[in-house]
């Protein structure tokens, strides 16, 4: 395995020494190289998940998760394993312990995150390709802040065996890449081969516009969903969802933060680890809600999965803006990320609670960064999400 050789200037990759043994197979990702998020397990360097404590006891792991060996088996070249946030478990990208990776698409603001070293790697050109993991979104939020295409698949469409729990039953597995003609590449071997066009129909929905920033956001959004349209035979506008956002938001981070403490709980209470306030009280939230409380959610949580896949039907596309703005600034302070953090959930939670496949791409810019647009698909609609982003982002001479 090559020593990281590049990107060591954005604090992004974590600093482990490198692993001598050769992973790499033959095929069509030969040549090409990749980083892998700190949570999958790589045969010969720890997991740290983003927090000390647990690098102090993590192993030398002695296998490589199913889906990053897949890769090499295809011919990438793990060159070491990324930055992450603390657990996993904000999305913004700033590490109390080891700082902010460097987001070169806009320096003075953040990665996002939890895979902030995953997209600040890729975006700077440092690796050609990067794991990472989507809960609330960190796979589409560091996607949209540094100006990368980035698809949640349908839950449980790859595999996250072996790889650090948060929420399973939101937790994906994900990936960034170079450009557009890449993310195919490695869709191709993790999801195969194109399939047949069937989704047709383009739908849209104006109270989107309500969760966006300001006027320049919604000027912005406008344009780039023109962009869209044209690659749909149908556009119809929807009246309702048939659930409001606030409700959708409230839903989410109650399933998530009982997932999450059934699934680090334990660990976060024997070890008692240094952790970011923030973090800190998201576990203390968890461990309050009860387990009647839980099944309440899970309800109806399953109500939203269902009139999502109503609206949808099998040729359907929902576009919506993946976050409300830009990456904010690296001076904002705990209250405004705290505030934006809420305000992106509640775009980014719909395809989650309905276990949905979303991708966003890099088609607008708001003060000089990246701000990205989604398309939210049926169950199963994963490689046909990508080839119409390839679509979209050729056709309007976009590079990821």
């Amino acid at each position: 395995m090559a020593p990281q050789s590049r990107g060591h200037e954005l604090n992004a990759w974590c600093d482990y020494p490198p692993v001598s043994v050769d992973y790499a197979g033959s095929g069509p990702l030969s040549g090409t190289t990749l980083a892998v998020k700190d949570v999958f397990p790589v045969e010969g360097y720890p997991n740290g998940w983003g927090q000390p404590s647990r690098l102090a006891e993590a192993p030398i792991d002695r296998e490589t998760h199913i889906e990053v060996q897949r890769l090499l088996n295809a011919g990438a070249v793990c060159v070491g394993k990324s930055q992450c946030e603390e657990l996993c478990y904000s999305l913004m990208g700033s590490n109390k312990h080891y700082g902010q990776p460097v987001n070169s698409r806009a320096p003075d603001r953040l990665t996002g995150g939890s895979s902030s070293g995953s997209a600040s790697l890729v975006a700077a050109g440092a690796v050609d390709m990067a794991t990472a993991t989507d809960t609330a979104g960190s796979i589409r939020a560091p996607a949209s802040f540094c100006g990368l295409i980035g698809l949640r698949p349908t839950h449980g469409v790859l595999s996250l065996d072996k790889a650090m729990p948060l929420a399973p039953s939101f937790d994906c597995f994900g990936w960034y890449a170079k450009d557009a003609q890449t993310y195919s590449m490695v869709a191709d071997v993790l999801l195969g081969p194109p399939v047949p066009a069937k989704l047709t129909r383009l739908l849209t929905f104006d109270p989107f516009n309500t969760l966006l920033s300001g006027p320049q956001e919604r000027r912005v959004f406008e344009v780039g969903a023109q962009k869209v349209t044209q690659h749909f035979q149908v556009t119809k506008t929807l009246t309702s969802l048939g659930f409001s956002f606030e409700e959708a938001s409230r839903i989410f981070i109650t399933h998530q933060s009982y997932e999450a403490w059934q699934s680090l709980g334990p660990w976060v209470s024997r070890v008692n680890p240094d952790l970011d306030d923030a973090i800190k009280e998201r576990f203390r939230f968890g461990s309050t809600i009860t387990h009647d409380d839980f099944l309440d959610v899970a309800t109806q949580r399953s109500a939203i999965e269902e009139a999502l896949e109503t609206i949808l039907g099998e040729d359907g596309v929902l576009l919506l803006p993946t976050v409300p703005s830009c990456a904010p600034l690296k001076t904002s302070n705990a209250s405004e990320l705290q505030a934006f953090r809420l305000q992106m959930i509640q775009l980014l939670c719909l395809s989650g609670l309905a276990r949905l496949p979303q991708i966003t791409l890099p088609l607008m810019s708001v003060d000089n960064a990246p701000f990205g647009i989604s398309l939210l698909g049926p169950k199963g609609s994963d490689r046909e999400l990508v080839s119409l982003g390839e679509q979209i982002m050729t056709s309007h001479s976009v590079a990821s």
